[in-house]
């Protein structure tokens, strides 16, 4: 079972979330590029995965922004 919070944020600060999550997702696409070139599909699964749920945050906060 996944517990949830409530968050109160200024525009602002959802911004700088998103900026943070923006780069942490970019870091596990690369991860994810270079284990695929390394052939180690664990690691792709990994990080790829890491990447989605990072990317699906993401859109969950501008779609309130919006």
């Amino acid at each position: 079972m996944t517990k949830s919070i409530k968050l109160t944020l200024t525009e602002d600060e959802a911004e700088i979330v998103l900026d943070a999550l923006d780069a942490d997702m970019e870091g596990y696409v690369e991860s994810a590029k270079e284990a695929r070139g390394n052939n180690n599909r664990a690691d792709v699964k990994t990080f790829s995965e890491a990447a989605e749920r990072i990317d699906a945050l993401s859109k969950r906060i501008r779609a309130m922004l919006d």
